[in-house]
C-alpha cells in the first residue's frame, strides 16, 4: 500500500457522519485499489493460499494436491533393463541347399512336389537314362569278354609252364639241346606278360563300367538328407544343363541363431550357456537357446565376435527364416 492510499483512507475515516453513504463508497473504492496494487506488483512469483477448511462442517471439502518435482516421475522405477542386451537375427539350419543337375539331360519324371517332407535318398526327379543304360550294358558285356580272354591266357600260361618243366627234365637227361630249354623259358615269360596285359584291359573295362554306373546315378535326383522340399524349379520334359537348380531343400531342425557381440563379452559367453529366446512371429512361445559355438577371434573392423546358439528340443511354431530375439547377460 503506497502513501497516497494511506492518506485517502485516513481522510475518509475523519469525515463527518453526514456523509456516511459517500464515505462507505470511497472506502470500497480504496479497498479495490489496494487489491489492484497488490496484484499488479513487479514480482512474477505467485503465492496461492491453500483453501481454508469449512468451519460449518468441521472437515476439508477438498484434498490439497501434492506437487511433484520437475523432471521426476511419480511411478515406481521398473527392473533394470541394463542387465541384459537383446540380440536378434534369423533362425537358420545347418542343412539347407539347392539341389542341382549333376549332368546334362532331359527330365523324364518329377517324383516329389514342393512342400513334401522326404527322407535322405528319396527320388525327387529322374532324367532320361536310356542311352546311359545302353552304354552300361555294352560296357558290362565288354568286361565279360575280356574276363573270358583273361581266363584263356591264364590257361595257356599253365600249359607253357608244364612244357618248361618237361623241357628242363629232358635237358637234364641230355635229350634236348639248350636252345630248346631256353625257348621254353621265354615262352613262359611271354605268357605271363600276356596275362598281365589282358588283366589290365579287364581293369580298364571295369573302370569304364563303373564310370557309366556313376553317370546313371547322376540321372537320379535324390534328397541329400531328411528335409522339406521348399521349392521346385524344374518341370517334366525340361532340358537341363549341369549345375542348373532343380530343387531347394531345407532341414527343419535343429534351429540355429547366429549373432555378434562386442568384445567386452569375450570370456563371459561359454559353450553350453543357456539364453532366453523369443520370436515376434510366435509371441505365445518362449524357448531356450544353448550356446553351441563361440568364436575365439575378434573382427578388428567391428570389434565383435561371432556366437552360434542352438534351439534344442521341440521347435513349436518356430520355423527356419523367422526372426528370433535372445537375451544375453551383460558382464559386470
Amino acid at each position: 500500500m503506497d502513501v497516497f492510499t494511506v492518506m485517502v483512507v485516513v481522510r475518509v475515516v475523519t469525515m463527518p457522519k453526514r456523509n456516511s453513504m459517500r464515505n462507505a463508497w470511497i472506502v470500497a473504492l480504496c479497498a479495490g485499489m489496494v487489491a489492484a496494487g497488490g496484484c499488479g506488483g513487479g514480482d512474477k512469483e505467485q503465492t496461492v493460499a491453500a483453501p481454508t477448511p469449512s468451519r460449518a462442517s468441521g472437515t476439508d471439502s477438498h484434498a490439497t494436491p501434492v506437487a511433484t518435482p520437475a523432471g521426476t516421475s511419480s511411478s515406481q522405477p521398473v527392473a533394470e533393463k541394463e542387465n541384459f542386451v537383446n540380440v536378434s537375427g534369423p533362425l537358420i539350419v545347418e542343412h539347407q541347399v539347392e539341389v542341382t543337375a549333376q549332368r546334362d539331360g532331359t527330365i523324364s519324371k518329377i517324383r516329389t512336389q514342393a512342400g513334401a517332407r522326404v527322407k535322405a535318398g528319396t527320388l525327387l526327379a529322374q532324367l532320361d537314362d536310356r542311352q546311359i543304360n545302353a552304354n552300361l550294358e555294352a560296357g558290362r558285356a565288354k568286361s565279360r569278354s575280356i574276363e573270358n580272354d583273361l581266363k584263356n591266357w591264364q590257361a595257356e600260361a599253365e600249359v607253357v609252364k608244364a612244357d618248361l618243366v618237361r623241357a628242363q627234365r629232358l635237358w637234364d637227361e641230355g635229350l634236348i639241346p639248350v636252345d630248346q630249354l631256353q625257348h621254353a623259358k621265354f615262352k613262359v615269360e611271354s605268357e605271363q606278360w600276356d596275362v598281365k596285359r589282358v588283366n589290365e584291359m579287364l581293369n580298364t573295362a571295369r573302370q569304364e563300367e563303373r564310370s557309366l554306373e556313376l553317370e546313371l546315378e547322376k540321372t537320379r535326383i535324390t534328397a541329400p538328407f531328411d528335409c522339406l522340399v521348399a521349392r521346385r524349379y524344374a518341370r517334366e520334359g525340361q532340358s537341363v544343363a549341369r549345375g542348373e537348380k532343380l530343387f531347394w531343400v531345407t532341414a527343419e531342425s535343429p534351429l540355429l541363431l547366429r549373432f555378434t557381440l562386442p568384445e567386452k563379452f569375450m570370456g563371459h559367453i561359454n559353450i553350453g550357456q543357456q539364453l532366453e529366446l523369443t520370436s515376434p512371429d510366435a509371441p505365445q512361445e518362449a524357448h531356450t537357446a544353448k550356446i553351441k559355438e563361440v568364436s575365439s577371434v575378434i573382427d578388428p573392423s567391428s570389434g565383435t565376435f561371432d556366437v552360434l546358439a542352438e534351439v534344442p528340443g521341440a521347435r513349436g511354431a518356430l520355423r527356419p527364416g523367422m526372426t528370433a530375439n535372445a537375451r544375453v547377460p551383460i558382464p559386470r
